[in-house]
């Protein structure tokens, strides 16, 4: 008989179960390893929420109906870097295309649907309109600067225009070169800053129609300008890829910023957070936002690449739901985001998409958006190839109808804080705040009064604003030719009104001679 042949006999099973339990603990060594690279990540964007819960998570852009739009516009072909366009909630104001001189629009806001061609315009200035914007406290004075060198306060009659208005409230004069930008000052009424091709921002109260401050900082075209909340700083963007923060009283410079690699084109304060948001360019050509904080500007808090295009980035902040909002020139979207005051601060939420490329875009104010509809902004869009301008509500969807109080905080309403006077003596108050429940209807009580002025030189620290400035190009000689002009037909006028009194008071001489009682 064969024998078997012989098999090696098991290990018993402790032995097994303990070689198991050795390779599952090698196993989990190695998965809590530190030099695991999954283990590293997850370390590193350990402090990054995986869901961020946020009422403005859903925020959607919604355009108006063709019929609740304006069309058959002639928006400007100016290459400026402005929006040519202002909105309050009574009018909608657009820089037009026009022959011989500037020109603007002023349509009320119900007058949706084509626009006459021959539509009554604002038609004073004698160069191109470069930048208009709506007094805060006063909805029928808008002020608007230009080629120029001039800087006009217009008052709009309350039914909108009946026909073409020439004659401004106040003419301002106190830039040599062309004036590129005007700002109201956010708390303080009557108070207007310029900025001009001569480097130079003016402070202007309206109250007296002169200019009372200068600041001289710059060293090259100012950008762009913006105050925070209370209107105690401004900061400015300048062509010398400097940012800065001013006390705009003194004209100090409190903060500079030498932008080389982010090269700044706009800025905006973060409501009274005490950041900033500037939009440019790095070094790569692409789009790029940076954050600052306003009291050291040494280094960015982040920065972040948005894409290639070449447009500029128009950047917009709503303080009341700290939304901010990016759109592109000559391009059709909307990028919103939200801003939290720890990191990674920048929150992306959504895009608005639109083919229509964008000129510029107007803003309405907190009071003038629909309650009702859950509206917390609302863009007017200029789509120059159309002729167009398309509101664009940013809505949150709610189904209640009720009012949001959560989505609508108390914001700053149509009444002023301070006098010129009170500011430029030193005083700072925040804005006076009203309540959007009951859907805002009063009107404000302030009125604007033109100062009546006699003198024509305009002094600021010593120096005469309006002495003979040699031009330095042809559109320079060009401003300073129609400005001498604008003075020679003023003084043909004052010469004929002379010689027309001095007639009467011959006749009458002449009379008094020829009376019986003389004879």
């Amino acid at each position: 008989m064969a024998s078997q042949p012989s098999l090696a006999p098991l290990p018993p099973a402790p032995v097994l179960l303990q070689g198991r339990e050795m390779q599952l603990q090698t196993r989990q060594q190695a998965k809590h390893s530190v030099s695991d690279p999954k283990r590293t990540e997850k370390r590193e964007m350990s402090w990054r929420p995986q869901y961020r819960s946020s009422k403005f998570r859903n925020v959607y852009g919604k355009v108006a109906n063709r019929e609740h739009c304006f069309d058959g516009i002639p928006i400007t072909k100016n290459v400026h870097d402005n929006h040519f366009c202002a909105v309050n909630a009574k009018f909608l104001a657009i820089v037009t295309e026009s022959a011989g001189g500037g020109s603007f629009l002023v349509i009320p806001l119900e007058q949706t649907g084509r626009i006459e061609p021959n539509h009554p315009k604002v038609c004073g200035h004698q160069g191109n309109v470069l930048d208009i914007k709506w007094s805060p406290f006063i909805e029928n004075i808008i002020a608007s600067c230009s080629e120029d060198t001039s800087v006009r306060i217009w008052e709009i009659p309350d039914g909108g225009l009946k026909r073409n208005l020439t004659d401004a409230v106040l003419e301002l004069y106190g830039h040599s070169r062309r004036v590129g930008l005007v700002e109201w000052h956010p708390t303080a009424n009557n108070v207007l800053f310029s900025a001009g091709y001569d480097y130079k921002v003016l402070i202007w109260n309206l109250d007296i129609g002169e200019p009372v401050k200068m600041i001289d900082c710059h060293t090259d075209v100012i950008l762009c300008m913006s105050f925070n909340t209370d209107g105690s700083l401004l900061s400015t963007t300048c062509k010398d890829k400097k940012l800065r923060v001013i006390e705009p009283r003194s004209g100090r410079v409190l903060q500079e910023a030498s932008c080389k690699n982010h090269r700044v084109n706009r800025v905006v304060f973060l409501g009274n957070t005490k950041r900033l948001l500037t939009t440019g360019v790095s070094r790569w050509n692409t789009r790029q936002i940076a954050l600052w904080d306003q009291e050291d500007l040494s280094m960015p808090l982040i920065e972040e690449e948005i894409d290639g295009l070449s447009g500029l980035l128009f950047p917009f902040y709503d303080a009341d739901t700290h939304m901010l909002y990016l759109a592109g020139k000559g391009d059709g979207n909307i990028r919103y985001y939200e801003i939290s005051s720890e990191k990674p601060y920048l929150n992306y939420l959504m895009e608005f998409r639109s083919p229509a490329p964008q000129k510029g875009l107007g803003v309405m104010p907190k009071h003038g958006l629909d309650v009702s509809a859950c509206e917390v902004f609302r863009f007017y869009k200029l789509v120059t190839l159309k002729g167009l301008i398309e509101p664009i509500s940013m809505i949150v969807p709610r189904r209640s109808e009720t009012y949001q109080e959560d989505i609508y905080p108390m914001t700053p309403g149509t009444e002023p804080a301070l006098t010129p006077d009170e500011w430029l003596s030193g005083m700072n108050r925040d804005p006076i705040l009203m309540s959007l429940k009951e859907g805002y209807k009063k009107t404000s009580k302030v009125v604007f009064k033109a100062p009546i002025r006699e003198k024509k030189s305009v002094v600021v620290n010593g120096i005469d604003l309006l002495e003979n400035v040699p031009p330095r190009t042809e559109n320079e000689l060009l401003r300073m030719f129609f400005r001498q002009q604008d003075e020679i037909r003023r003084l043909k006028e004052d010469l004929s009104q002379k010689d027309i009194r001095i007639r009467q008071l011959q006749l009458e001489l002449k009379n008094l001679r020829n009376s019986p009682k003389n004879n």
